[in-house]
């Protein structure tokens, strides 16, 4: 028995610890490690700096100012994107609607769009001597400084969308239908059954994508990496990932490499506050 549960664990163990235990410590590694010259031009050595770098990235005022960025933007387009993706999966399992294959289908292309081609397909529409709608990028510049965050946001919700509407949809699904028609039988029209029924049945379903979304919000990089070719808003240190690429881009691979760390441990804390403040209100 041990015999056939280690055939079953080893592959994915071994993946696991080669694609994600592995670069961990590599980054954690390399994160403890500085390089010193001497003299102006002189040839550079990598020396044992221990907690240097962390110092540094401490102190770093962009990076922090990154970081409250992209939380403000999570803050706002994650539960915007989550409300609609559960507004669009209650709607498919009321039954009003005809075609639900077609409408799941077309809810879920755009998750089909890589995100680079979404953000450039997004940035010509946005931009004023590009876009197809000219009256209205010439009369609200999406592009500008206090406009470009939600110009990003609208096309991370475009694309995330149907992923989670699929999510929550599939929990609906999983929902016995003696319970609807006991709520039936109660005389709960549409509205109180997805109330009173149907969202408390599916909430772990949306606690696990709104996990999803604070990772990803954190991780944003596609996006503004291509806005900055249509925005001079979007600065290489807009967003922490892009912070990271900037600084590995220098090259510094080892303040890169405590940004990184750093920036996990971040995500690591906010999603794991995030879990146990549902778990102390009941959601299983």
């Amino acid at each position: 028995m041990k015999k056939a549960i280690l055939f079953f664990v080893a592959p994915f163990g071994a993946l696991f610890t080669l694609f994600y235990l592995i670069p961990i410590g590599y980054a954690i590694w390399q994160s403890l490690f500085t390089v010193e010259r001497t003299g102006t031009f002189g040839p550079a050595t990598e020396v044992f700096g221990g907690l240097t770098q962390y110092k540094q990235v401490f102190s770093d005022g962009p990076f922090w100012e990154s970081i409250g960025r992209v939380l403000l933007f999570g803050a706002v387009q994650v539960p915007v994107m989550l409300g609609l993706a559960l507004f669009l999966a209650l709607l498919l399992d009321s039954g009003l609607v005809k075609g639900r294959r077609f409408f799941r289908l077309v809810y879920f292309l755009p998750y089909a769009v890589p995100g680079v081609v979404a953000a450039i397909m997004w940035g010509y529409l946005y931009s004023p001597n590009l876009s197809p709608f000219t009256e209205v990028t010439s009369a609200v510049d999406l592009l500008s400084p206090s406009l470009v965050l939600w110009a990003m946001a609208n096309v991370v919700t475009w694309v995330y969308v149907g992923y989670n509407m699929l999510i929550i949809y599939s929990a609906l699904l999983a929902v016995p239908t003696e319970i609807y028609e006991a709520a039936k039988i109660d005389g709960a029209g549409v509205f109180r059954t997805a109330w009173s029924i149907k969202i408390p049945m599916v909430m772990p379903a949306i606690v696990l994508t709104t996990v999803f979304s604070i990772i990803g919000t954190l991780q944003l990089l596609a996006e503004p990496q291509v806005f900055r070719s249509f925005s001079s808003a979007v600065s290489s240190t807009y967003t922490p990932n892009l912070t990271v690429l900037s600084t590995a881009s220098i090259p510094n691979f080892h303040l890169a490499a405590a940004f990184s760390v750093v920036l996990a441990l971040a995500t690591f804390v906010l999603s794991f506050s995030f879990l146990k403040f549902t778990q102390r209100k009941g959601v299983q």
